[in-house]
């Protein structure tokens, strides 16, 4: 085998451990993922109390740090101003379990009473989603599910 043959082989070898590399690299700078969300509403009836249900499946690479939902009303001043992730600070959190490699299930559930319920505005509704990676990255939905009151 000539010298270089050789050399060309090795040399081959390292681009391509290098772009493995970058690509690993690369993959583990992406922001978290949300897939298969899904909301539903209950109304309460006669004595039993309604609920709100949120699911979604989050991937992050470097594992989910925390989940913030909150439900808004299609017809409200968040429709007008564009809801935003700083403003989802002080949102609800909702539960993660892990769900096979880098992907956690993530619920939040709330009860929703006949006060609750009497006193939301009817139609449709929106669930926005903050989800921050273990790694600070972050994801932000406005629209992440929809349901209707």
């Amino acid at each position: 085998m000539s010298s270089r043959v050789v050399v060309s082989v090795a040399v081959g070898a390292v681009a391509l451990a290098g772009v493995g590399a970058l690509g690993l690299a690369y993959a583990g700078d992406q922001p978290p993922a949300l897939a298969h969300s899904t909301a539903r509403y209950t109304a309460p009836a006669g004595e039993r109390a309604g609920a709100l249900t949120f699911t979604t499946d989050v991937t992050s690479s470097s594992g989910v740090k925390s989940v913030k939902v909150l439900a808004w009303p299609a017809k409200s001043s968040l429709a007008k101003k564009a809801l935003t992730a700083k403003e989802m600070a002080d949102a609800e959190s909702a539960i993660c379990e892990p769900s096979g490699g880098d992907t956690a299930r993530c619920t939040y559930k709330v009860p929703v009473s006949r006060a609750d319920a009497d006193g939301s505005p009817r139609g449709p509704w929106h669930v926005a989603v903050l989800v921050t990676a273990k790694d600070g990255a972050t994801t932000f939905k406005s629209k992440a599910a929809d349901f209707t009151v």
